[in-house]
């Protein structure tokens, strides 16, 4: 690095570093409670029956459901690491799926790919228009593309798609299918251990089974995409720039930074980010796009990445999280009992680990509602179909609410800025 370099970093990266310092992630705690969840995860699988807690068709499912999530909470993160808040990802993911189904059935599915692409970064480019240039508030911009997204998307849709042999005013004609690819050998073995149902080793083999099999292409560079965010934001002078954007932007200019430049390019990403999950939504989970197509999920993903605490591993957390209780609803509605020892159990762990560490209120709080979660598994020989079908909605909640006292979002993450205004 040069000198020059040097001298940016130093003020920059100690404001970063005090602000993460307090809490300290290493590969040997994550294998560690990923350990601990799957032996309980396991023991609930035994206790109650339900096959499909850790079936690999479950978690294939719930990978399904976590992509465009994750996509659309990456577009967030990169959009607040710099400073500026993305409440537009849901019109995003809703351009990103009409773009992909639009050149998707013209010229081919990889087309769509690019297309959904750019037509999200397009809609990312109008926030940054908004907010940065012309100072609009972030929220006011986001709903209000938001909006704009839905009404476009109908508009081209009635011009470009209406009289195509499938196609109509809500929905496009048939799009071609992404390639998908599996281990053959090591998914045929992995499956033969996991009809063993045995204690561990058949969960852990579903868990690996559902990951290496049938997979779509576009799902592979998706996942991909999580490792190196971290990578360009956490490893690159580039991402320190864009990051101390998000921190202290007055100080980041003083030292040469291009504010508005680094603003611009986040907001861009952040809009292909979402628009990559809106194609995933019309290309491989289906495979046409469909008004409405997206759900709310631009909303679920910025969830995620609050969960994840602004960086890309929490939020792929959040985001499988959310993928796993949705898929789990939908392939066998009755597992979802299951799932109120599976929460009794781990919040009763939490509230010893509480107690160990003198967290006194902590303590009290999670054994009474892991108590509660317990007489309700007990009590009950299922779960009311309401509850069910918003399983994935709470559980967004759920973790939410045990994830807010750990939170460290970008000091100025949505506040107002305008060049020269330290001087």
């Amino acid at each position: 690095m040069s000198a020059s370099g040097a001298d940016f970093q130093r003020p920059i990266s100690t404001s970063l570093r005090g602000r993460v310092a307090a809490v300290r992630v290493t590969p040997a705690r994550v294998l560690l409670l990923l350990a601990g969840l799957i032996v309980l995860v396991s023991v609930v699988r035994l206790a109650t029956g339900a096959s499909d807690v850790t079936s690999s068709g479950t978690v294939r499912a719930a990978l399904m459901t976590a992509v465009p999530i994750a996509m659309a909470g990456l577009g967030g993160l990169w959009a607040e690491r710099a400073g500026v808040v993305n409440i537009g990802l849901e019109g995003m993911l809703i351009l990103g799926t009409w773009g992909g189904a639009w050149a998707g059935y013209q010229w081919g599915p990889w087309a769509g790919v690019v297309a959904g692409i750019v037509f999200g970064a397009l809609g990312g480019l109008l926030h940054a228009v908004a907010t940065v240039t012309f100072g609009v508030d972030h929220i006011v911009s986001g709903v209000a593309i938001n909006l704009l997204a839905p009404g476009l998307t109908r508009y081209l849709a009635v011009i470009l798609f209406t009289g195509k042999p499938g196609g109509g005013p809500t929905q496009s004609p048939q799009v071609g299918e992404i390639a998908t690819v599996s281990v053959p050998w090591l998914s045929n073995w992995l499956g033969t251990i996991e009809q063993h149902h045995w204690f561990v080793a058949s969960d852990l083999a579903g868990i690996l089974g559902g990951l290496c099999t049938e997979l779509s292409l576009l799902t592979i560079v998706a996942v991909l995409l999580l490792p190196l965010s971290f990578f360009v934001l956490w490893r690159t002078a580039f991402g320190l720039r864009l990051r101390s954007c998000g921190e202290n932007p007055t100080a980041a200019e003083s030292l040469g930074v291009n504010v508005y430049l680094m603003k611009y390019v986040a907001l861009a990403a952040s809009g292909a980010f979402a628009g990559l999950g809106g194609v995933f939504l019309s290309e491989v989970a289906s495979s046409i796009y469909r008004e409405g197509q997206t759900g709310g999920r631009g909303f679920i993903g910025l969830a995620a990445m609050i969960f994840g605490n602004w960086r890309p591993g929490g939020l792929a957390a959040g985001a499988g999280l959310f993928g796993y209780a949705d898929a789990l609803q939908l392939r066998q509605p009755s597992a979802v009992h299951a799932l109120l020892l599976f929460v009794g159990l781990l919040l009763l762990l939490l509230a010893v680990r509480n107690l160990l560490r003198q967290r006194w209120l902590g303590a009290v709080l999670g054994a009474v509602a892991g108590a509660g979660f317990l007489l309700w598994f007990a009590l009950a020989d299922q779960v009311p179909g309401q509850f069910v079908n918003a399983t994935p909605y709470l559980t967004t909640l759920v973790v939410l609410a045990v994830a807010s006292q750990r939170l460290r979002m970008p000091a100025a993450d949505g506040l107002p800025y305008r060049r020269g205004q330290g001087g």
